[in-house]
């Protein structure tokens, strides 16, 4: 968000609830000094945290709509600054009626006497003081700026709206809450006591005071990284409960993934038929594994060669491929009915060769039931593939409750305890900063001579990474790039 300070003071004003049509809309003001304008618009003062039941009005004093105002007095508001809240009927009309009001009573109660006045008549000159309508997530920005909430609490609170199961909800509540700032707090609290001993040791070196063993540095940066281990395992798993997991289904054509698909979502999402090439694109569902979001997408058959019969069949390929490079996990479909065939099993081991390294890939052998029970760990014949591999038919569902544990077990997902809290792939990236940092400082507290220095920098580096986390040292293009990515009206 490209605003300049004297900018972010100009009160603002938006619609907080989703636009259409709705047994109630809220249109939400915050700003310094609201008096004027609640008096233009409820002709009355309200009573603080109180709600009037009362018309919302236009310029001649007559009703717009009847509706609850309540006015919520700086700092004791959401955002820190006085915030007014018209609750009217959800009519898209109504709305913009009353929005319009907003910005229209601002510059009625902005018109004060003014000496310079234009030119050829009496009439004071009309100053603007800039109520505005509000960018994307400029509330709650100004809930962090003013120090209501940090900047974890401040991300959870998106979370919490665009949260696709229940788990990922209860778990942004708990962010929201603190229970992640009051983590990372706690780190950077024995951060703070740790590089105070490291730098009182450096301003007073005449002292000749063994830092290293007195002070018990090592015992502490142990703790400290231990702590800090700790801390990024559960970030890890809110992380993805948050983000979920991209798996794409891959294989020769059919061998049974959009039947697998099906089975997976509960629905007939995609065409099944015993025709080769049925699916020609991708076909994508999210799907939940223990509160864990799951993006499944079925993708166009594989061929070894490459050689489609059409050119819609080579697009469709071309796709897959693409969606394989971006996947967290492919189940690579084997059908066990054409395992024995020498062309088919050469396909397939071709395929695999060619899958990206780094994606983790799961062998799933489809349509046990059609091979007579079949198992390919049982058959000498069969070439075993390489890393996790389980049997499974998706047309009667037989397996698929060991292959959702398999994928939540390969996504590194632990049985969700309650202190779990939502958290994002930048925080998991800052904690490995610092906990990158810290083996440098662990490093260099177990050298006698000619360190404490540069013990003391790792030190300050990982302290500000921590701090990147809740916005103690936060950029102003991080801050634009999460709160222009929330809802306007929050």
């Amino acid at each position: 968000m490209s605003q300049s300070w004297l900018d972010r003071q100009a009160p603002i004003v938006a619609l907080a609830t989703a636009p259409g049509r709705g047994a109630v809309g809220i249109i939400r003001v915050s700003g310094r000094g609201l008096l004027p304008l609640i008096r233009a618009l409820c002709g009355r003062e309200l009573t603080p945290r109180v709600a009037h039941y009362g018309p919302f009005r236009d310029a001649r004093g007559e009703a717009i709509d009847h509706g609850l105002a309540l006015f919520f007095p700086g700092p004791h508001s959401y955002t820190g600054e006085d915030v007014l809240e018209l609750q009217g009927h959800g009519g898209p009309v109504v709305m913009q009626l009353l929005l319009a009001r907003c910005l229209e009573a601002a510059v009625e109660a902005d018109v004060d006497a003014d000496p310079a006045a234009d030119p050829g008549t009496d009439a004071p000159r009309p100053r603007l003081k800039g109520l505005r309508l509000a960018e994307p997530g400029e509330f709650t920005q100004r809930a962090f700026l003013n120090d209501k909430i940090d900047l974890a609490q401040a991300e959870a609170i998106a979370d919490l709206i665009d949260a696709s199961t229940e788990a990922a909800a209860r778990s942004a509540t708990r962010s929201l809450g603190g229970a992640f700032s009051r983590e990372i707090e706690a780190l950077r609290e024995q951060m703070i006591k740790l590089r105070m001993l490291v730098e009182a040791t450096l301003d007073f070196p005449e002292e000749e005071i063994d830092f290293l063993e007195q002070a018990d540095a090592r015992g502490r940066l142990d703790r400290l990284a231990a702590a800090l281990d700790g801390v990024l395992a559960q970030a890890r798993q809110g992380a993805l409960l948050r983000e979920g997991l991209q798996v794409v289904l891959a294989g020769q054509p059919n061998a049974g993934k959009s039947s697998l698909l099906n089975a997976l979502a509960g629905a007939e999402l995609a065409i099944v038929t015993p025709i080769a090439g049925t699916t020609r694109d991708k076909v994508s569902e999210t799907i939940q594994i223990e509160g864990v979001p799951l993006h499944v997408i079925d993708t166009a058959g594989l061929r070894a060669d490459d050689e489609a019969a059409d050119e819609v069949e080579r697009i469709g390929m071309a796709r897959s491929w693409e969606a394989i490079r971006a996947a967290d996990a492919v189940l690579f479909l084997h059908d066990l009915t054409r395992w024995q065939d020498p062309v088919y099993a050469q396909a397939d081991a071709d395929i695999a060769r060619r899958l990206p390294q780094g994606v983790t890939v799961l062998h799933v052998f489809n349509k046990v039931d059609a091979a007579g029970g079949r198992h390919p760990e049982s058959d000498t014949q069969v070439l075993q593939p390489a890393g996790p591999a389980l049997s499974l038919s998706a047309r009667t569902g037989d397996g698929l409750q060991a292959l959702r544990q398999l994928l939540l077990e390969q996504a590194g997902w632990q049985a969700a305890p309650e202190g779990v809290f939502i958290a994002r792939q930048r925080h998991v990236q800052a904690l490995h900063l610092a906990r990158e940092h810290l083996a440098l400082a662990r490093e260099h507290a177990a050298q006698r001579d000619g360190a404490l220095d540069l013990l003391a920098e790792e030190l300050r580096l990982a302290h500000n990474a921590l701090g990147a986390i809740t916005g103690a040292f936060s950029a102003d293009d991080l801050l634009g790039e999460i709160f222009t990515r929330f809802c306007i009206g929050k």
